[in-house]
């Protein structure tokens, strides 16, 4: 048996892999590479986004001689869920195989899956017994709680952050790895320390008639190839400048902990270096993020049609495409909060009992600041009949 701290040994692994099939994973693998092969920075988010597959074919291989706390628990999860494969029945079986190869296909992740057995696994720690009911009997919700002889539905779902922004960080990265040669030649013809600011009133997505990634690099060219300072027109403001550093501020870690704290949270920010020459971009949207709206939205979407009505409802919310400084400054500036409470008093929440929010620090198990307390955020909604119920306490008691 595998210890708390101590990863899954590789045959735990192998028979993860045999359950989603050698196939669909060596695919997944396979568009991994493509998509590490795009760019520099495409190649970072792909292993960002994709980390717990990375992470499960390295300790596969053996090649992951020391995996960290993050590391072990995502190997850990994903050995879980063979060990709930075989408690299930045969549907619940097809249900569970079923999920973990939607994960692996073109989009997809295998988070929303550990969101789920995770959560599971937190719930049993408080003393609920667990049933996979979304599995077993093709229940609306995923997981039905009891305690005490008192049960409550619970649903897992995703949101991801981009939703609530106009400068998507998917189109971002994109735009770095097309421009990025382009500031390199430029660099090495004018060397020195430059600053690029760009304000996108309308944002920057990915795909779509929206897309405007290929006119903004454009844009970009065409503002250097001419030695301009300046270009702006409705879609985009372009500044060009010396960039003014201190000495103590030249190097990597002091120049993006000085830019953030001139640019704010949610600024995207870029170094190019060449030589001495250093390029910067920062680039913002036309009106702040709206993080914790587009989670409001979710959870008013989802509620109505995840619950039978007959039980308490828990929501249990999974936050996905963020970072550190995003997450604590939802939570810290009360945002997360506010809206969660704003959602528990509409109608569509009726039936909920309580909501909880995570991101991927608290699903890999990640200590420090910036982490929820608890391993989560939960929100009791104070007008359900059931939110002091005893019995349901250690599931639904607000965090904060």
């Amino acid at each position: 048996m595998t210890t708390a701290g101590e990863p899954p040994p590789p045959p735990a692994l192998d028979a993860f892999v045999d359950l989603v099939g050698a196939r669909a994973w060596g695919d997944r693998l396979a568009a991994i590479e493509q998509a590490v092969a795009l760019g520099q920075r495409q190649g970072q988010a792909a292993l960002r986004r994709h980390a717990v597959e990375v992470t499960i074919e390295r300790m596969r291989r053996r090649s992951l001689r020391d995996p960290d706390a993050a590391e072990r628990r995502m190997a850990t999860v994903a050995a879980g869920a063979v060990r709930t494969h075989r408690t299930l029945s045969r549907n619940g079986r097809e249900r569970l195989r079923a999920a973990l190869r939607a994960g692996l296909q073109t989009g997809s992740t295998l988070m929303p899956m550990l969101h789920l057995l995770r959560t599971a696994s937190l719930q049993r720690e408080r003393g609920f017994e667990v049933q996979f009911a979304g599995f077993e009997d093709g229940a609306p919700f995923d997981l039905l709680l009891s305690r005490h002889g008192v049960e409550a539905e619970l649903a897992c779902d995703m949101v991801s952050a981009e939703d609530g922004r106009d400068l998507h960080r998917a189109a971002w990265v994109r735009l770095l790895d097309r421009i990025d040669p382009d500031l390199q030649t430029w660099l090495a013809a004018h060397p020195g320390r430059y600053l690029l600011k760009l304000m996108l009133p309308n944002g920057l997505r990915e795909g779509g008639e929206q897309d405007g990634l290929a006119a903004l690099h454009q844009r970009i060219r065409t503002l250097l190839e001419g030695s301009r300072r300046a270009d702006h027109d409705e879609a985009a403001v372009l500044r060009l400048d010396p960039l003014m550093l201190a000495g103590a501020q030249a190097d990597e870690l002091g120049l993006m902990s000085s830019l953030r704290r001139e640019f704010g949270h949610e600024a995207h920010l870029a170094v190019t270096a060449s030589g001495r020459g250093v390029f910067v971009l920062a680039a913002r949207a036309g009106r702040e993020n709206e993080v914790a709206g587009a989670i409001k939205r979710r959870m008013a979407a989802v509620a109505p049609v995840r619950f039978t009505g007959t039980r308490p409802g828990i929501l249990a919310m999974f936050v996905e495409d963020t970072d550190r400084l995003e997450w604590r400054h939802l939570r810290e500036r009360l945002e997360l909060e506010g809206e969660a409470r704003q959602f528990l008093t509409l109608p569509q929440a009726r039936g909920v009992v309580a909501v909880t929010c995570v991101s991927r620090i608290e699903l890999f198990g990640t200590d420090g600041p910036d982490a929820a307390p608890g391993g989560e955020l939960c929100f009791r909604n104070p007008a359900h009949p059931a939110a002091r119920t005893a019995a349901l306490a250690p599931a639904v008691l607000s965090t904060v």
